[in-house]
């Protein structure tokens, strides 16, 4: 369900309870559409995360702290300029339209107070953030410029004034009569189906509008023109007590995956599973988080797959072309008889013949063959031609076999940094991937910033007994774990025959079996069978692993292993880094 006025007026209530009359601490952007203010008030801390994104854009309050850039983007300079310390002084919705504006009262140079808002436009892919200042409204700076080329009704670039999204022409519906209600989807010939209401009311999205829809009918109250008397008692109802913050917030889920959510309870999805909320921001961050951080890492490293799927693509192809050198190849040893028996018999043949009738000396049953000739030919040019198509393709064979053997660890060596891609977790483990293909040679060498590079650490969890299981995120990590990091002793975790990650169970003199099956399901989790089940872990001690000279980064040997199958899912266990 996307983030309608509704569900925005439950969060300006929230916001208004929270983080009125706080004073503004700190101000990051992590993402080029992002910004986070962290708030202090009555010596609570508040961290107010405020997204433009046109795929989730949000207001809500968070509790996971992101990781910033090394340089501050323009906007989170400008709004550090004139917000840091700042007292929070008002929160409201314009109407119960996607508009809310925070106004925030700072005191300049001169020591004047001076108040400046902060206008959240949460419409999609026209979301927007603009810092204003209140006494003249010229825009200071915006997180998204909208030149006229690209918006004929308003602009938003630093020094003009602000102007607001054209004004909604639908229904207030925490203020609107029966008579107004009437004359509205008259006078716009607006029919009676399951968007009645969101194309009547402002504020209320698609899913919302479904959901009235529903109960209307789930009452025996058919919407239809002659119950309009109905509907508005019924409607008024809904929205009343909306109005008067009584507010259910609830996600809905269907086979482990959140179907909808809202701030009032659904009853057309009653069927489903409730995840009840104490907070809509609460809400909020559980159903997109994920959701968004997939995208952006996606968008991220979108470059990066295309590089590996386009060689993927071209080592499919060569494979295949290998194997059919070999399958051509497979009638050599024939050429090589029938150059010999004709061999034997040259002086039997003569230029002309198409075939030459000999008997086969090598079969057991001594039978005769006929053996095709090119009539152009001499006898020794036909048995030297054989004799060439033999070698040739005894050549080829053994060069196909070489690089067959190559291509097919380079498709292994792609298809697990394709796994790795997908798995990250963040930008820094991406530009290690990436270095990782500059330094393999998929990627061109480019100069990079002199400023630090920030490297992730293996991931680090804990089992159930107490015992550390290590996790490698790329092939340079999974190289560091398993031939630097681990000891002999330690045992070693791998999916068999399936790209993934290497994964170290640390102090294993008497393992426990719960904590091999959960080193085996993170293995399994952290592979290309993530969506699998019956998932074949690999498993042996340090010792028995090793990496053949010339391997790519990742690529390792094993032997005396042992296998366990197991199903992948996220085990909530302790984890460190």
């Amino acid at each position: 369900m996307a983030l309608d006025g509704i569900f925005l007026y439950s969060i300006v209530y929230e916001l208004n309870n929270k983080i009125l009359n706080s004073r503004v601490d700190k101000i990051t952007q992590p993402e080029k559409d992002e910004i986070v203010l962290n708030l202090r008030s009555d010596r609570v801390n508040y961290r107010l995360l405020i997204s433009a994104s046109s795929v989730y854009p949000k207001l809500h309050l968070t509790d996971i702290n992101k990781v910033n850039p090394l340089t501050p983007p323009m906007f989170c300079m400008v709004l550090r300029k004139y917000l840091t310390g700042a007292r929070l002084i008002k929160i409201s919705q314009v109407g119960a339209d996607r508009i809310v504006i925070i106004d925030f009262e700072s005191t300049d140079e001169l020591g004047f107070n001076s108040v400046y808002s902060l206008v959240i436009e949460i419409m999609g892919r026209h979301s927007n953030i603009t810092l204003i200042r209140e006494r003249d409204k010229i825009v200071v700076d915006s997180i998204k410029h909208i030149t006229p080329d690209i918006n004929s009704y308003r602009s938003l670039y630093p020094g003009i004034k602000y102007i607001f999204p054209p004004e909604s022409k639908k229904l207030n519906p925490f203020d609107f009569s029966k008579e107004e209600l009437e004359e509205y989807i008259n006078t716009n010939f607006i029919e009676f189906d399951k968007s009645l209401f969101s194309k009547t009311f402002s504020g209320v999205g698609a899913q919302f509008s479904k959901e009235i829809y529903y109960r209307l009918n789930s009452r025996n109250i058919a919407v239809a023109a002659e119950n309009l008397a109905e509907i508005y008692l019924h409607v008024h109802s809904t929205f009343s007590k909306l109005k008067n913050y009584d507010f259910h917030f609830a996600s809905y889920i269907d086979n482990n995956t959140v179907k909808d959510f809202y701030c009032d309870k659904l009853e057309g999805l009653k069927d489903l599973e409730e995840e009840i909320y104490d907070s809509p921001s609460k809400l909020l961050e559980d159903y997109y988080y994920k959701k968004d951080k997939a995208d952006r890492l996606n968008a991220r490293s979108a470059d990066l797959q295309r590089v590996v799927t386009t060689n993927i693509d071209r080592c499919s192809k060569k494979i295949v072309l290998l194997k059919n050198v070999i399958e051509e190849a497979n009638d050599k040893d024939q050429l090589k008889l029938y150059g010999e028996l004709l061999t034997s018999s040259i002086y039997n043949i003569k230029k002309g013949d198409k075939v030459a009738k000999i008997f086969n000396y090598y079969s057991e049953d001594g039978e005769y063959i006929d053996i095709p000739l090119d009539e152009n030919k001499t006898p020794s040019e036909n048995i030297q031609s054989y004799f060439k198509k033999y070698s040739k393709h005894k050549k080829s064979e053994e060069m196909a076999i070489l690089q067959l053997k190559s291509a097919e660890e380079e498709m292994d060596y792609l298809q697990s940094v394709i796994t790795n891609i997908k798995n990250v977790e963040n930008y820094s483990e991406i530009e290690e991937i990436r270095r990782e293909l500059v330094d393999t040679g998929y990627i061109k060498f480019k100069k990079e910033n002199k400023k630090k590079i920030q490297t992730s650490k293996p991931m680090h969890f804990v089992s159930s007994d107490g015992i550390d299981i290590y996790i490698g995120k790329n092939n340079m990590q999974n190289d560091y774990l398993t031939l630097k990091f681990a000891e002999k002793q330690d045992i070693w975790l791998h999916t068999k025959n399936i790209p993934g990650s290497h994964v170290i169970i640390k102090n294993t003199k008497n393992l426990p079996e719960r904590t091999l099956e959960e080193a085996a399901i993170l293995a399994a989790y952290y592979s290309k069978s993530k969506d699998g089940s019956k998932v074949p872990v690999d498993y042996t001690e340090v010792k028995n692993v090793k990496k053949p000279s010339g391997a790519k980064p990742g690529m390792v040997i094993y032997y005396t292993n042992r296998t366990i199958y197991v199903t992948p899912e996220e085990l909530n266990l302790k984890r460190i880094q």
